[in-house]
């Protein structure tokens, strides 16, 4: 019997919004067993790239501790190792980075562009995809090309992996580094999966700890709701945004917080949404007629969410059922 507003949403984050433990020890396992069959497959074949273990790196949501269920994709990023390599980016021939390979490393320079010394990263993600194809418990999966990375879809679990290979670059002139990773079209491009985790780890330390339910309940009533808001990244961005705010508190009430951050979306979802990593640039390039339908959708649930809070006191039983409207059919039942 659920007769509390605060049980019904503790119940709820843990059944339907974060996920499960045991799946998550599961899968964390299964990430780390297919490390080891990378680094199997380099030790055993000549044609395969050196890898840079130490720099190997995990990101995504999963990696963040802000996915939400059902877990469906697993993302790491395998560093390999340079060996002389270096990066232009100012190419005549991509918007993005080139990486240039010396004679001296066969195994890397058998990967690059035909006739030059333009390292091709869709022929790198192609030699994980031969061998990774050739391990014996992957036999019955599916393994593809997706844009810079390498999906493998596991036939033994319900989540997939996202493979990104990756150079790590040496210090420049103002003491930074990145990650080069495949833009998805046979060149490169930077990023760097650590800022973002530490933005989110940092953040949620500060506000005790509370953060981390909140992005994922918005990040759940987004898709469950059908709001519009695709990307969960530009989500994510923006929530740590209004979190960031001088003065900004997150309490424990996760249904309070989550009608803050809805209020807050609903304009903030009209402006420019600067990557935090100072690479992508804005990252909310929705049209106009776009962000206007989806702070409609925003503000409709908005306003629910205040009669919800308001009835909290009054009319405990519209409370939940207002509740039910904003967050779907697997909100609990007053009962």
């Amino acid at each position: 019997m659920t007769r509390n507003i605060n049980t019904a949403f503790s119940n709820f984050m843990k059944n339907f919004v974060n996920l499960d433990a045991d799946r998550s020890s599961k899968a964390r396992s299964s990430r780390n067993w297919l490390i080891d069959q990378i680094n199997v497959i380099q030790s055993q074949n000549d044609d395969f790239p050196k890898l840079y273990k130490e720099k190997n790196i995990f990101f995504g949501s999963f990696a963040r501790n802000t996915k939400i269920r059902e877990l469906d994709d697993i993302d790491l990023m395998i560093c390999l190792n340079a060996n002389g390599t270096t990066y232009n980016e100012y190419s005549n021939y991509t918007n993005n980075i080139e990486l240039y390979v010396p004679d001296s490393y066969a195994t890397l320079k058998c990967l690059c562009h035909n006739n030059s010394n333009s390292l091709n990263s869709t022929k790198v993600i192609n030699i994980f995809k031969k061998y990774i194809n050739l391990v014996p418990q992957y036999l019955n999966s599916e393994v593809h090309k997706n844009m810079e990375a390498l999906t493998l879809k596991l036939s033994s679990y319900e989540w997939n992996f996202d493979i990104v290979p990756c150079f790590f670059t040496a210090e420049d002139s103002q003491g930074k580094t990145y990650y080069i990773i495949p833009d998805g079209k046979g060149y490169w491009k930077k990023t760097d999966p650590r800022i973002d985790r530490d933005n989110v780890t940092t953040l949620n330390q500060n506000l005790d700890g509370n953060l981390l339910n909140v992005i994922r309940l918005v990040k759940y009533w987004n898709r469950k709701k059908s709001i519009g808001i695709n990307s969960s990244y530009l989500l994510e961005t923006m929530i740590i945004n209004f979190y960031s705010q001088h003065n900004s508190t997150c309490g424990t009430y996760v249904d309070i917080e989550f009608k803050k951050t809805l209020n807050y979306l609903k304009s903030a979802i009209f402006y420019d949404v600067q990557d935090l990593k100072g690479i992508q640039g804005n990252l909310n390039n929705y049209t106009f007629e776009k962000k206007s339908s989806i702070s409609l959708s925003i503000e409709i649930d908005y306003n629910l969410s205040v009669m919800a809070s308001n009835y909290e006191s009054t009319d405990m039983k519209k409370c939940f059922k207002k509740w039910k409207e904003v967050l779907g059919g697997d909100f609990p039942d007053y009962e």
